[in-house]
């Protein structure tokens, strides 16, 4: 992906269903879990930019010494950092990192603070094992304001607003409940079911407590992705399936996708449990994970991928006009890398067809190193294009059409700004980007870094072509329209927006795109060309999360995040809606 996009954390939990000795007579080391952990952590290193956290439980301590061990990093590489750290004390002997269960977490920061106490994993603190309790996960709410509005009306004075810490204070307040009326044979799925219903938003989520029982959630929509495996040996809930299988040399079909609004339950005797905790709801599970967020060497998501770069071939086709002797194929590393391949097959067996050849390569050339530090604007922008190199002498100049694809555009800067001038000076006759998801339209309130309109380079589109076309009122008419249903209920919001969107095709909003992104003093012409809603769910039919695209938000929260964008776009207010 061009733009910078943050997204969902990641999260592991880890259980040794063993004594503790029974790992170091079979792998000769005290720290198995923890380098299973480190494994899972590395395995999905792209989901934590921001910071890192690991947790140690250990079974039965001994009197005066902690139940659990917590360190976290936000250094300029955190899991790095941590990893390191801990490493060095456990070959110096120290063996606080020797629990039975850990806990496991890469944070990505949407918004809000960098600090370490922002990091998970959270803990909340007793001198009673089975009131301790230690959480980590990928969430984000969109009514955390009520939930603290609760927190106080149960006694509680909230210091935080992060959903985070939200979350642990209402777990710990059910959980001490349950354990007042009930002792310790408490239902830990009523006290989790009693928690989460309350929850509008996205989460997978993963706690230990310190009397040695372990579980993970998942919301009912099954947003947020959440995965589970477990043998003789271990018992293991991570955010994706292929850090898993890396992790423990185990097959596809033995991991199993935590469904949704499923509790999976490990008992301090280390026996598993699944319990249907939250009725599961109209699955609409991001389908961001497929384009773009999660590796491509899950098997599943290889696949759906490569199908993206097939559906985009017509779309292709008529931007070069059908002329494949005189164009040359290549994509945006390297997240596009699978896709593109997809692309390519389908490209190849036309080529066939047709007796032509298909010339393609690696164009763009991502410099992963490159840094600036200098403070001038206009210096600076002129070195931003820089990020991206090209390789010279494949493209004829005047001659080729160049197509060059990326899994999709959000706000396009990276695009407009590095990418297309450095494509240009190649003098290719025309540029066409091809995007293998269709244009981000609305915000996102589960995750994703897109909390305003004048983000997306979409939004931006229509209201230049609501301008032009002197149709502004309509959307001055949305606006009131959401004015209105923010005052009332999260159960009764639409979307306002969607109807001005409906005002415009596809490729008219297309068109727009293409004139906002294309740079000044480009001299090759230029079009982008996106992914449709329908190819988008024939390649990921089993990922209907596309809220971003349709507008089609899975709970409440999200209509109501939606029209406060737009509300605070047409009041200039310059700040995140959720």
């Amino acid at each position: 992906m061009s733009d910078t996009l943050k997204h969902e954390c990641g999260v592991s939990l880890l259980r040794l269903r063993k004594p503790l000795d029974y790992y170091v007579r079979k792998y000769g080391t005290q720290a198995f879990g923890f380098q299973k952990l480190a494994l899972l952590l590395e395995k999905q290193h792209n989901r934590g930019q921001d910071g890192a956290g690991i947790a140690c439980v250990k079974l039965d301590p001994a009197p005066g010494q902690p139940c659990y061990t917590v360190e976290k990093s936000v250094a300029s590489n955190p899991l790095a950092d941590l990893l390191e750290r801990i490493g060095k004390k456990i070959n110096n002997g120290c063996d606080l990192y020797s629990g039975e269960l850990l806990l496991g977490h890469l944070r990505y920061a949407t918004f809000g603070r960098h600090e370490l106490d922002a990091c998970h994993p959270f803990v909340k603190d007793s001198s009673r094992l089975e009131k301790v309790l230690l959480m980590a996960g990928n969430f984000n709410l969109t009514n955390t304001h009520s939930l603290m509005q609760k927190l106080m009306e149960l006694g509680y004075h909230p210091s935080s607003r992060a959903d985070g810490y939200v979350i642990l204070e209402l777990l710990t307040h059910y959980l001490e409940k349950a354990l007042a009326l009930q002792g310790r044979n408490y239902d830990l799925v009523h006290v989790l079911r009693q928690t989460a219903e309350q929850f509008d938003g996205a989460f997978t989520f993963c706690g230990i407590l310190g009397d040695g029982t372990a579980f993970a959630l998942r919301d009912p929509h099954g947003i947020r992705p959440g995965y589970f495996y477990f043998d003789d040996e271990v018992a293991v809930a991570a955010s994706e399936r292929p850090a898993i299988q890396a992790a423990f040399n185990c097959a596809t079909a033995e991991v199993q996708e935590i469904q949704p609004g499923q509790a999976v339950i490990i008992r301090r005797d280390g026996s598993v449990e699944f319990a249907s905790c939250l009725p599961p709801q109209e699955r609409r599970s991001c389908v961001f994970e497929r384009i773009y967020f999660s590796r491509a060497n899950d098997a599943d998501i290889h696949h759906e991928r490569k199908k993206l770069g097939h559906t985009l071939i017509p779309q292709v086709l008529r931007a070069i006009g059908k002329d494949l002797d005189n164009t040359f194929f290549s994509y945006i590393p390297n997240s596009a890398q699978v896709c593109f391949h997809g692309l390519l097959e389908s490209m190849f067996e036309l080529g066939v067809q047709c007796g032509k050849s298909i010339r393609f390569g690696q164009i763009a050339v991502k410099d992963a190193k490159f840094r600036t530090f200098i403070a001038d604007a206009a210096c600076r922008k002129d070195f931003y294009m820089h990020i991206y190199d090209v390789t010279y002498g494949l493209v004829r100049p005047g001659a080729d059409n160049l197509v060059v694809l990326d899994d999709s555009i959000v706000r396009g800067n990276t695009m407009r700004n590095a990418i297309l001038p450095i494509l240009d000076r190649l003098q290719p006759k025309k540029v066409i980007v091809a995007s293998s998801a269709p244009p981000v339209k609305y915000p996102d309130c589960y995750g994703i870094d897109m909390a305003t309109l004048q983000e997306l380079v979409a939004f931006n589109a229509l209201v230049e072509l609501l301008k032009r076309d002197h149709k502004m009122y309509l959307l001055e008419q949305a606006y009131h329209r959401a004015e209105e249903q923010l005052k009332g209920p999260d159960s009764e919001m639409t979307n306002c927006l969607k109807d001005v969107y409906q005002e415009y095709s596809d490729q008219e909003i297309s068109d727009a795109i293409t004139l906002l992104l294309r740079p000044e003093s480009m001299n090759s012409e230029l079009e982008v060309v996106f992914q449709t809603c329908a190819n988008l769910r024939r390649s990921c039919p089993n990922y209907t999360g596309d809220w971003y695209f349709t507008g089609d938000y899975p709970t409440p929260g999200g209509f109501r995040v939606v029209n406060q964008a737009l509300v605070n776009f047409m009041e200039h207010k310059d700040e995140r809606a959720y």
